[in-house]
């Protein structure tokens, strides 16, 4: 370097690095502190206060303030939540409303949500489009209809016009209460003020018609969404599809089924929407008529899931069509969608449940011999069915031939717990002892029900040690 350059670098002042105290933010632990503080300092003037700190929230952050205030004073708990959550570096996550209901006990006293609008207004708060939402919110975790029409009524007051998404939180909630009327009245609103009904009003309706039976009402709907401009989608005819299933007639269903093919695009069925009438079809009693289905599924190049099939299995266990059934699985597993492990693990626990037990047996030894894994449900429902049917030391066995071969582990405390139980009223001592050796080495604890009548029989047999082993578990 110059002694040139290295003179003016010398002569150069050192300026310091430490920044200056108005630009440090507040750390996430002591922010909660700082807000939780004015919060108690500035109870009439809630947002003026909060707003003079200029810090980035974060859920951890507001979880904490929510909890300090939920302890002494629920209201400015409430106040702040809604201030939080019209900041606009932030906004609350569906835990976050849900727990915000629960520490301010909202369902039990949803008048709290309409106390604060007026707590707003005496206080000459400004109250934005934003903070109506995040009132509507609350309403929509609690299921509060009318207090968020009260809510959205309240908009005018302050200066405010409610846009669709408003609307649609209202409409949406009335829905799921079954109050149709209002729900349409305010539909109707909507168009009044130049709001335009979209894809979840109306999917919002057709639902809610549905679910009390107004299936003609729902498929009005679809005529007047394509009037509107707004084409109905998968969503749409799978919901009307679903309230004919179990209000209309399956005809009318496979109608709609078939209009659904016909359009294509947005509105093609889904592996989701044959199931629902396969699954109507089966809880009609006509399991054997769902083969059609099957059909034109195929045919349509959807291909039926595990869901699909149990669905199916079931309704023709329940009407004894189990021939069909085996005849279903060999079909579905040609068609390269679902393993035979997974058919005959479905189809066992449909045998179990109409109480077949001999072939669901029959059926899963038949699996364990030539390699078809079964899965944890069809292997617990199987061992409890034996146990059940006083063959204990069967289910003892299979218990072990199913562990030793490496199948997915069914050593859970309600298995072992039964077996356990079982072998020592039966006295098969050495068993008993294997598999309580055998639970102490996995952690396993007896259930509550059956610990006195285990501990008393090993204690019989004298084992101190394992006795005290095995009533230490779960502790």
């Amino acid at each position: 370097m110059s002694i040139y350059y290295l003179t003016r670098f010398l002569s150069h002042p050192i300026t310091s690095k430490t920044p200056k105290i108005s630009n440090l933010r507040y750390t996430t632990s002591s922010l909660p502190d700082e807000l939780y503080t004015r919060l108690q300092k500035n109870q009439s003037n809630t947002e003026k206060a909060l707003n003079s700190i200029k810090a980035k929230l974060d859920s951890k952050c507001v979880n904490e303030v929510m909890d300090k205030c939920s302890l002494n004073n629920s209201q400015i708990g409430l106040r702040f939540f809604v201030w939080a959550g019209n900041q606009s570096n932030y906004r609350h996550s569906d835990f976050m409303y849900s727990k915000a209901c629960r520490l301010f006990k909202i369902k039990q006293n949803p008048k709290v949500v309409l106390d604060l609008i007026e707590v707003f207004r005496s206080d000459k708060c400004a109250v934005t489009v934003k903070t109506i939402k995040v009132l509507l919110n609350l309403c929509k975790q609690c299921s509060l209809a009318d207090e968020a029409l009260v809510v959205l009524r309240k908009m005018p007051e302050f200066g405010l016009r409610a846009d669709a998404v408003a609307y649609n939180t209202v409409i949406r909630l009335f829905c799921e209460k079954g109050d149709m009327d209002v729900a349409q009245k305010l539909m109707g609103e909507m168009g009044l003020i130049d709001l335009y009904s979209d894809m979840i009003t109306y999917i919002s309706m057709i639902k809610g018609f549905c679910d009390i039976g107004r299936v003609e009402e729902a498929c009005g709907l679809l005529k007047e969404m394509r009037n509107r401009g707004c084409v109905p989608n998968v969503v749409a005819y799978s919901t009307i599809l679903d309230g004919l299933c179990k209000f209309g007639s399956v005809e009318k269903a496979l109608e709609l089924l078939g209009a659904m093919e016909k359009e294509g695009g947005n509105c093609s069925p889904n592996v989701l929407t044959y199931t629902s009438v396969i699954q109507s079809l089966c809880e009609k009693g006509r399991a054997i008529d769902a083969f059609a289905v099957l059909d034109r599924m195929e045919a349509y190049g959807c291909p039926p899931n595990r869901v699909t099939v149990s669905t199916f299995l079931k309704g023709l266990c329940m009407e004894g069509h189990v021939e069909e059934a085996y005849k279903l699985i060999d079909r579905v597993v040609m068609g390269g969608s679902i393993s035979y492990g997974e058919c005959y693990s479905s189809l066992v626990v449909c045998l179990i449940r109409i109480k077949n037990v001999e072939e669901a047996e029959k059926l899963l030894r038949k699996m364990l011999v030539s390699g078809h894994k079964p899965d944890g449900l069809a292997c617990s429902l199987m061992i409890k069915a034996l146990c059940f049917n006083k063959r204990v030391l069967d289910g003892y066995h299979l218990h072990d031939e199913i562990e030793k071969i490496g199948l997915l582990s069914t050593m859970d405390s309600d298995i072992c717990s039964i077996l356990l139980a079982g072998l020592c009223q039966e006295g098969n001592s050495v068993e008993a002892v294997k598999l309580a050796r055998s639970m102490l080495q996995k952690k396993i604890s007896i259930k509550h029900p059956y610990v006195n009548k285990v501990l008393h029989h090993l204690k019989k047999l004298g084992d101190e040690e394992l006795v005290t082993e095995l009533a230490t578990i779960g502790r």
